[in-house]
């Protein structure tokens, strides 16, 4: 199942994502958590499977405005740097990482960005917030937990997660290296589209077999293979519940492969009037133009 939020006419709605029509599960101002409390419900999400088979109303994809699915998480997005090889190389090398003296990280490199910076399909980015001008994308695969869990083994890590979605990543290089981390950089407001929908995992399958490719103007800048991971995620699952509880809801976005701004030289930042696009097979496409 496919489960998103979206707007029509002012109002809000939620629910689940047919080919080119939404089964409407939730309408009115409850929609904008209606995702969330599908994902911390047991029978919620059979209820909404229920409602798409049967008499839901539909509406065309084409007369909505999609939303983040969540469009305000519970908590902030965590985030791994530096997990796929070729980019550990070439932000390491950019003079812009303050992450250690490791290129290649030994350990999941966790961060976060600020929930206030999600923003949905469509939305612009905002690259008149960056006062620096250094405005740069990361297109990632983003998962989902699915229940309350501590101490998760790689085994047992898939169990724990309701499915993916994507994120842009998208961060300010310069205040990244100024501050010496990069929860100030990445957390700028707009500055992590989220969508167009979160996928459950019994859909999406063998996660590992998922690729991404990151577009900018039309331009392929990334194109990776999930299965590319330095840590994949039953290691992310295992490592970051092993000393803190995640919580249904939670949001995991797994890093971003070579090919982003900051690699180029000079690098290639964003400007208003771009567009990024980011698609990953059996997920969709998320895209954002810059303002």
């Amino acid at each position: 199942m496919r489960l998103v939020t979206f707007s029509r006419a002012g109002t809000l709605g939620a629910g689940v994502l047919l080919n080119d029509e939404i089964a409407v599960c939730v309408s009115g101002p409850e929609a904008r958590n209606a995702v969330l409390a599908v994902i911390e419900s047991d029978p919620g999400l059979g209820k909404w499977k229920a409602m798409a088979d049967g008499g839901a109303e539909r509406v065309p994809l084409a007369e909505v405005a999609l939303l983040a699915p969540i469009p305000e998480p519970r908590r902030d997005i965590y985030c791994v740097g530096k997990n796929y090889v070729a980019h550990a190389a070439e932000f390491h090398s950019s003079g812009f990482d303050s992450s250690g003296k490791e290129e290649v990280p030994s350990a999941p490199v966790i961060f976060t960005k600020a929930m206030t910076s999600v923003i949905g399909p469509g939305a612009a980015i905002r690259s008149d917030f960056d006062p620096t001008g250094s405005l740069d994308y990361e297109g990632e695969l983003a998962l989902v937990i699915g229940q309350k869990c501590f101490r998760v083994s790689k085994a047992d890590a898939y169990s724990v997660v309701f499915g993916y979605t994507i994120i842009n990543d998208a961060t300010s290089r310069d205040l990244q290296k100024k501050h010496n981390q990069w929860v100030i950089g990445k957390s700028i407001d707009t500055f992590c589209p989220m969508g167009p929908s979160i996928v459950t995992a019994d859909e999406v399958g063998d996660v590992r077999e998922l690729t991404l490719r990151t577009e900018v103007n039309g331009e392929v800048r990334q194109e990776a293979s999930v299965s590319d991971l330095i840590f994949d995620i039953p290691t992310l699952i295992e490592t970051m519940s092993a000393t803190m509880t995640l919580l249904p809801g939670d949001i995991i976005a797994t890093g971003t492969p070579v090919g982003v701004g900051i690699g180029f030289s000079p690098p290639r930042y964003l400007k208003p009037g771009d567009e990024v696009a980011i698609e990953i097979s059996r997920i969709g496409e998320l895209k954002n133009p810059v303002a």
